[in-house]
């Protein structure tokens, strides 16, 4: 869920929308891949399937296969663009979390640490960003992004940078709904 809404955050950096068709589609990733057998295999089709995108013998794909498609070609859309957009958000821009999740506390005795849902929608500072997206490339799992959004909001949104709630700890949990905007 957060690597798709981190990967959603820098496609809107996108200067050009990607191909609309199926065959401009696969032909792109004909080119990218570097021939149709490796785009056949990457999309588990024939090679010949591929072949008939590429000449416009077939148009239109099955539901699967055109979301299998548009993903692939998504993850390979604009790279330089995608790398330009990460760069200034872990450097300079930061990121905005809007999400909509259950948040819980461990903190000092005498307060609430009851969980509940909160709608919370705040920029987190560039490492944070840079934090987030090296975890992604690396191939971090859900979990370990969703500590690292959790820290963030811990650091800025609950404890205001060190001004108040020392010792608070947040627990990110049931996400309702997360999305990310650079």
């Amino acid at each position: 869920m957060l690597g798709d809404s981190l990967d959603k955050a820098v496609q809107g950096a996108f200067t050009r929308p990607i191909p609309k068709s199926a065959p401009a589609q696969m032909r792109y990733l004909v080119k990218q891949l570097k021939g149709t057998r490796a785009a056949a295999e990457l999309l588990g089709i024939s090679q010949r399937t591929v072949e008939r995108y590429v000449k416009d013998q077939i148009k239109r794909p099955r539901a699967d296969l055109a979301t299998r498609i548009e993903r692939e070609v998504r993850q390979r859309w604009q790279p330089q663009v995608r790398a330009r957009a990460k760069q200034a958000a872990a450097t300079t821009g930061g990121i905005v979390i809007d999400t909509r999740a259950r948040f819980g506390f461990t903190a000092a005795p005498g307060s609430t640490d009851d969980a509940r849902l909160r709608l919370i929608t705040q920029a987190l500072p560039p490492e944070y960003a840079a934090r987030l997206f090296d975890a992604q490339d690396t191939g971090a799992s859900e979990q370990q992004l969703r500590a690292i959004a959790a820290e963030g909001l811990q650091e800025i949104y609950f404890r205001d940078r060190g001004r108040r709630a020392a010792g608070l700890e947040v627990e990110f949990t049931d996400i309702d709904y997360i999305d990310f905007e650079l």
